[in-house]
């Protein structure tokens, strides 16, 4: 979905006709710019004008969204969130859903590692696009190598994706709207490789710590998870890459107490400790803003 609108598609996205756009935009009234004599109105933009316009009732406030954190789930988040006494809950659903809650406020943090193909930072370009997340704010939380969680000893030599699809091996499967789903996806079309020529199973794991005590278990052979994942269950771990993790809020939800309580833990010396006793997160812009609409 493009940020910006031409004067057609700004039009529809208003509901009003074209002549009454040129009409606003003559009067300074719409937010828009112009770009090699075409007008191009910031899909953004467009709705913080529609919101300032809106009619409040007298005393009308925005309901603050549920002290939650919902998204992926992370060991290093889970850990940073108890141990900063924020308050906040925590609710595993995947990315993709994650980001879905918080446009509709149901979630007060959003914690997202997205993919897809040929785009390099995902979690920004879909945030910066998101048609009802006008006021949002990311945060960096770290990056994080991922690649293939196998069993302890990696007993069946398996080093690429290639190799898990050749050996048949039971792979573990998250679920559609996961950021690990989405990488999986992505690293797929990178090898050259199908998603049919994976002996994927048919249930899908919610996080991966389900994924990881499935391969613990005997259930399953393999699954694409963090490095962190894989040390704190005892796996073996074949690295396939690294991603952005990231925390997208609202600017008002930013100075909450509960908010800021875990903000101010991600500075302290122990919380990047306990990163490096996790392995493979890379902590150096955990707290900067990465992105503000």
């Amino acid at each position: 979905m493009t940020p910006y609108l031409n004067t057609e598609e700004a039009a529809a996205y208003l509901g009003i006709r074209e002549r009454k756009l040129y009409e606003l935009v003559a009067n300074g009234a719409v937010p828009c710019s112009k770009v090699t004599g075409k007008w191009l109105f910031p899909r953004a933009a467009l709705d913080r004008w529609i919101q300032a316009g809106m009619a409040k009732p007298h005393g009308f406030v925005a309901q603050d969204a549920p002290p939650i954190v919902g998204g992926s789930h992370d060991p290093l988040l889970e850990w940073a969130v108890r141990r900063s006494g924020s308050g906040l809950a925590l609710l595993s659903v995947g990315s993709a859903a994650g980001l879905a809650k918080l446009a509709r406020n149901e979630v007060a943090i959003a914690a997202i590692h997205l993919h897809e193909l040929d785009v390099e930072d995902v979690n920004l370009s879909a945030v910066a696009s998101a048609p009802h997340l006008h006021d949002v704010v990311v945060i960096g939380f770290t990056r994080r190598e991922e690649g293939l969680l196998v069993a302890p000893g990696n007993p069946m030599a398996l080093l690429s994706l290639t190799d898990a699809a050749t050996a048949r091996a039971r792979f573990a499967m998250r679920q559609a709207g996961a950021g690990a789903q989405m990488l999986l996806l992505k690293l797929l079309v990178g090898a050259g490789l199908s998603m049919g020529q994976l002996n994927g199973l048919p249930a899908a794991f919610a996080t991966g710590d389900d994924l990881a005590f499935a391969i613990r278990a005997g259930q399953a052979d393999c699954g694409v998870a963090t490095r962190a994942v894989a040390s704190a269950h005892g796996l073996g771990f074949v690295s396939l890459t690294w991603e952005h993790f990231d925390l997208a809020m609202r600017r008002r939800t930013y100075f909450e107490p509960g908010v800021q309580a875990l903000l101010a833990h991600m500075r302290l010396p122990e919380f990047h400790r306990h990163a490096q006793l996790l392995g493979g997160l890379d902590t150096s812009a955990a707290g900067m803003v990465r992105l503000t609409r």
